[in-house]
């Protein structure tokens, strides 16, 4: 019988919850602003799921650099310093929804949607 992917979405922490959120995660190294810690409706903060603070500010955004930041990213999520929080989402995917947010207006560009491949596909 062939092994379904987890459901995980990505998003904004400052939309509001979704039915169907489930774990609903922040990736980012920073915590956000204007954002209450008491109103996030987080489950959880894996800020060693985010990109380093070097590469995080080497993009800084810039949608040009977006496929060489994937590269690099992707890159770090096998490294010693991300592998640990990378199971740890895998393994709340297996469990259910996933929600992993990011406070970027371009949600689309960031590493959220790099991220959740990662713990969809495995690699």
């Amino acid at each position: 019988m062939a092994t379904r992917k987890p459901q995980v979405r990505v998003g904004r922490i400052y939309d509001d919850p979704q039915p169907g959120d489930g774990t609903r995660v922040l990736v980012d190294r920073v915590w956000p602003r204007g954002v209450a810690k008491d109103r996030a409706a987080l489950d959880e903060w894996a800020k060693d799921a985010a990109p380093s603070t070097g590469l995080r500010k080497w993009y800084g955004h810039d949608s040009e650099r977006y496929e060489e930041f994937r590269r690099r990213y992707r890159a770090e999520l096998s490294d010693d310093a991300h592998r640990e929080a990378v199971h740890h989402l895998r393994d709340l995917a297996r469990h259910g929804p996933l929600t992993l947010l990011t406070a970027t207006r371009d949600v689309d560009r960031s590493q959220a949607p790099v991220l959740a491949e990662v713990v969809r596909d495995g690699h």
